[in-house]
């Protein structure tokens, strides 16, 4: 295990230092779905003592990213497919909420700012290209379904939704590594930015559950493969 990042350095609170290290890691992939976790490897690492590290452990725990296993060790949370289709229907409940708030509370900035996100997206056809990485595909995603909460002027939305998107990123990681396909932000972020620029509430809403069932749908399809690769590999 070699994690890219730094190790910290001591201007702010170690513990916060640390948790923001190790949870960026995991939201990041380097440290993968079911990996192991250490308190000694990572305290040297980061250059820390075990302490911070424990405690930005059980707080990773504490938000479903890190998990106990049945020896008593921790690792980085692995999600199934019930759990993936249960975050799915919550975004879809939450989300609609968002395109609909934000095709009625939507600043030029913000349009702009999501017309950029979409834009780029668009020009950039294939992960596989080597014009966008699968972490920059999936952090477009979260830019773009994170600024459509934030532009329905609905403070407690986003924060319920940044629970359910930091939960999201664990499996989409999972999927795009296997196929890059199974992310579609192109036709479909359009089909909801042009509803929301032409402040339909009812349209934007309507995308945004349709884009979100389809979604669902690749992804729970993906992981089944997975699985089934896994099994059949054993």
């Amino acid at each position: 295990m070699g994690l890219s990042f730094r190790a910290i350095h001591r201007t702010q609170s170690l513990h916060e230092q640390t948790y923001q290290a190790l949870r960026t890691a995991i939201l990041s992939g380097e440290l993968a779905a079911g990996e192991r976790l250490i308190e000694t490897q990572l305290a040297e690492m980061l250059n820390v003592s075990r302490t911070p590290v424990r405690e930005a452990l059980c707080q990773l725990q504490r938000e479903n990213l890190v998990t106990a296993d049945p020896h008593h060790g921790l690792r980085v949370a692995s999600l199934s497919i019930a759990d993936a289709a249960d975050l799915y229907d919550c975004r879809i409940a939450l989300e609609q909420l968002s395109a609909a708030g934000a095709s009625q509370n939507a600043t030029e900035a913000q349009l702009k700012q999501l017309e950029s996100i979409v834009s780029q997206a668009e020009n950039n056809t294939s992960a596989r290209s080597g014009e966008l990485t699968n972490y920059q595909l999936l952090y477009a995603d979260y830019q773009f379904h994170r600024l459509l909460a934030q532009c329905s002027s609905n403070s407690w939305l986003v924060t319920l939704l940044d629970q359910v998107f930091d939960k999201m990123i664990l499996v989409r990681l999972r999927t795009i590594e296997y196929n890059p396909g199974v992310l579609e932000i192109r036709t479909e972020h359009r089909h909801i930015f042009q509803a929301v620029i032409e402040q339909n509430p009812v349209a934007a809403a309507q995308a945004m559950k349709e884009h979100l069932i389809a979604s669902k749908a690749r992804v729970i399809k993906e992981i089944q493969e997975i699985e089934q690769q896994i099994t059949n590999n054993k």
